[in-house]
């Protein structure tokens, strides 16, 4: 009788150690696989569920117009200062098309834009109010988004209805600004002074959720979430190449922020569709920000210029990011790391895994000296430094040491990929004074029209990786001691 309680006893022991080691992933329909790594602190990011008030204000109620060509900015301003002054609740719409400048959402407001509801941009530039905040980098003047959370704590933006930034006016802007600067030596300021609005814009705010909008033809940058932390992005569905080629029209923009979760977005733009970035040049070392703790999950990013972006502004470092279950179907890069050698800062830390690719220019395009035209600011001949723009000023003011300026990219690991009839496998070139280091492949599989190449790198892991070319070209290595790619790699 003891041997059969010590057995009963044993087997018990046996199969708590087995259900405590045995992971159980919920099921997933449609996503590409489960998780094999995931950092303790992946619990953590994004906004936490907060009460708000049950009463309504409807817009509408306020004097809006449902007429595209009467501006409704204040309007629902007040519908929103008058909830926000009551301690919260619901800013709310009647179904309809309402044209609106730059608006502000404040703490304790769910602001929802029901299905049948469509908050269209105003076309004007004038009314977007200008404020003090971040662009590419550097802290400027620059016109406010159409949908603001500034200094705020526990917003809600959400619904089923659409977000119209009606950017083609703003396109047109540049380009025809870009051919005019771009003769006089001036490439590297016309995203400065072609001023374009954003969609929406959290800056230096905590605790806020944006959520399941549709959001088409952005002036700029659809989403950026700035100086904040605790934010959840997620279910948005972006298209900005509506009627036309928007420059800059990115879709989600983490800038210096912590603790954020991006999930379930499909993006369709002309710049990078999920991109990370921490301050340009001297200005971003001033600052000195990080973005860290960024998790971004079941996602699709269709035409755009890359599915998961780095940089190029990485003065104030990016670490600790975990990106899994996303499909890139046309994206023009996959991983894209992108610094210049002015910008400094750390790259590190970053784990991708169970990611699709389908039609993209290269799988794995990586670069400390990105487009060289844009990224070295210099004053061309016949401008006086004291009467040129504060802005430009900034761009100007030279990173000194000079190795400030020298960007640092290791610990990058990639898990569970799959890659389709992409143009080019790789192109990784780091610089003579900054090896790329502890690169780190596992489970890789991709088909490439070409093989690509490897610079200035070194202590590269490689774990059941293969690559199928149509050239039947291999990876050219060039300055990368220790960097070896076995001939088991290629398939013929």
């Amino acid at each position: 009788m003891k041997n059969q309680i010590l057995t009963i006893f044993i087997l018990i022991i046996v199969l708590v150690s087995c259900k405590e080691n045995t992971r159980v992933d919920k099921p997933n329909s449609g996503k590409i696989s489960t998780a094999s790594f995931e950092p303790d602190w992946i619990a953590k990011v994004g906004a936490k569920a907060f009460q708000v008030k049950e009463k309504t204000y409807w817009v509408n109620d306020y004097g809006v117009k449902n007429d595209t060509t009467v501006l409704n900015t204040t309007a629902i301003q007040t519908a929103i200062d008058d909830c926000a002054k009551n301690g919260g609740g619901t800013v709310s719409f009647q179904p309809g098309v309402y044209l609106s400048g730059s608006i502000f959402v404040k703490e304790g407001v769910h602001l929802e834009i029901p299905k049948n509801v469509e908050i269209r941009g105003s076309e004007n530039i004038e009314d977007y109010p200008e404020i003090d905040t971040r662009i590419a980098g550097i802290e400027m003047k620059w016109p406010a988004a159409l949908i603001n959370v500034r200094n705020q704590k526990n917003v809600k933006i959400d619904g089923e209805g659409l977000v119209n930034g009606q950017g083609k006016v703003f396109w047109d802007y540049y380009w025809n600004l870009r051919k005019e600067y771009e003769p006089k030596g001036l490439r590297w300021i016309v995203d400065y002074d072609a001023k374009r609005p954003r969609t929406f814009l959290i800056a230096n705010s905590e605790n806020v959720f944006l959520e399941d909008l549709n959001i088409q033809k952005a002036g700029f940058w659809t989403v950026q979430v700035l100086y904040s932390k605790y934010i959840t992005v997620d279910g948005l569905t972006i298209r900005n190449n509506i009627g036309g080629h928007g420059p800059s029209t990115d879709g989600v923009d983490i800038d210096s922020s912590q603790w954020i979760l991006v999930q379930n977005c499909d993006i369709d733009c002309n710049d990078d569709n999920f991109c990370l970035k921490a301050g340009r040049d001297w200005d971003g070392q001033r600052v000195d920000r990080p973005t860290e703790y960024v998790v971004i999950r079941d996602c699709i990013a269709r035409a755009g210029s890359g599915l998961f972006t780095i940089g190029s502004e990485t003065a104030g470092d990016v670490r600790h990011v975990y990106a899994s279950n996303i499909k890139g179907l046309g994206t023009k890069n996959g991983l894209n790391v992108k610094s210049a050698i002015t910008r400094g800062g750390t790259v590190e830390d970053v784990y991708l895994e169970n990611i699709e690719m389908d039609s993209v220019r290269t799988f794995i395009e990586v670069s400390m000296n990105w487009n060289p035209s844009y990224s070295y600011s210099k004053l061309p001949e016949g401008y006086d430094i004291d009467s040129v723009p504060q802005r430009w000023r900034t761009l100007l003011k030279e990173v000194k040491p000079a190795s400030k300026g020298i960007p640092t990219f290791k610990d990058i690991s990639l898990h569970n990929i799959n890659v389709r009839r992409a143009k080019r496998a790789i192109n990784v070139n780091g610089l003579e004074n900054s090896y790329i280091t502890n690169f780190n492949l596992k489970d890789v599989h991709i088909q490439a029209a070409t093989a690509g190449q490897i610079n200035y790198s070194e202590n590269w892991n490689l774990e059941n990786v293969s690559l199928k070319t149509e050239d039947n070209s291999k990876v050219k290595i060039e300055h990368s001691p220790g960097v070896k790619l076995p001939d088991s790699l290629y398939i013929q």
